[in-house]
């Protein structure tokens, strides 16, 4: 029976330049791989080193990406090794099977939004309303399910967004804040459910896990065994569970100790 390795991105596997958090001397960084160009830049960056684990990967486990990114901001990140049958993005919205959206799986999702919790509409309106436009620099919505916004961490009132959860919390919405973005995410909106249906499809009997974020929180509890990196969300809120591992690396090199782990697991699995 196979292994099933559900994986968030973002400051979990790959890492924007202001994340990598490299405190050691230049000449002893490790060599870095970008996977993501946007906008003719680069965006995103692993190790060479986990580079080679993701690959190896690939011969032990079904790999996942699963990710609160949009379809099409997933589809720049051009990840070493073979391209995954399956990836999960906008938090659960869409399940790709071999880069196309299963749209029963996504009518689904659609239909339990509109039966358990407000409507987008109602949030974004509030997100409209009670954010300053003198810490706000974006409004976003992604893929009609969710709605984010980028702001100055600097500018942004240290309360603001726990008030912004409680509002959420009555509304069958949940809220997290990840580096310069705040976003506001339906409940039954979770990346947990899609990775089930996965593992069901694949009749996969251990399913490993790994995130940063609150939005993660429900994939880490769902799986047999997780990891959370040194840093994020989770972290800072000193989150943890029997089943996650809390690991003491930060930045990239969190990202390469996840995949590490990730292969010594489906290594040892009978």
């Amino acid at each position: 029976m196979p292994v099933l390795v559900a994986s968030d991105l973002d400051r979990t596997l790959i890492y924007s330049s202001a994340a990598l958090a490299l405190t050691m001397p230049d000449a002893r960084a490790p060599r870095l791989l970008c996977v993501e160009v946007h906008e003719s830049k680069p965006l995103s960056y692993l190790t060479e080193t986990a580079a080679g684990l993701l690959t190896d990967l690939a011969d032990h486990a079904v790999f996942v990406p699963t990710t609160t990114r949009t379809r099409k901001q997933y589809e720049r990140i051009n990840l070493p090794g073979p391209a995954p049958r399956f990836a999960v993005c906008a938090n659960g919205g869409h399940l790709l099977v071999d880069g196309v959206p299963d749209a029963a799986w996504h009518s689904g999702v659609m239909a339990r939004l509109a039966a358990e919790c407000a409507p987008l509409s109602e949030v974004r309106a509030h997100l409209e309303t009670s954010a300053d436009p003198a810490w706000v620099r974006k409004h976003r919505v992604a893929d009609d399910l969710f709605a984010y916004l980028v702001v100055e961490r600097d500018l942004l009132p240290e309360d603001w967004v726990k008030e912004l959860a409680v509002w959420a919390e009555n509304r069958g919405w949940t809220v997290s804040l990840q580096g310069r973005k705040i976003y506001a995410v339906p409940k039954p909106l979770t990346k947990s459910a899609a990775v089930r249906e996965i593992a069901r499809r694949t009749g996969a009997d251990l399913v490993l896990a790994a995130g940063d974020s609150l939005l993660d929180a429900d994939l880490l509890l769902a799986a047999d065994h997780g990891w959370r990196p040194g840093h994020g969300e989770l972290a800072d809120s000193g989150w943890t569970a029997p089943t996650v591992d809390a690991l003491p690396e930060r930045g990239v090199l969190a990202g390469e100790r996840i995949l590490r782990e990730f292969l010594r697991t489906a290594d040892e699995h009978p």
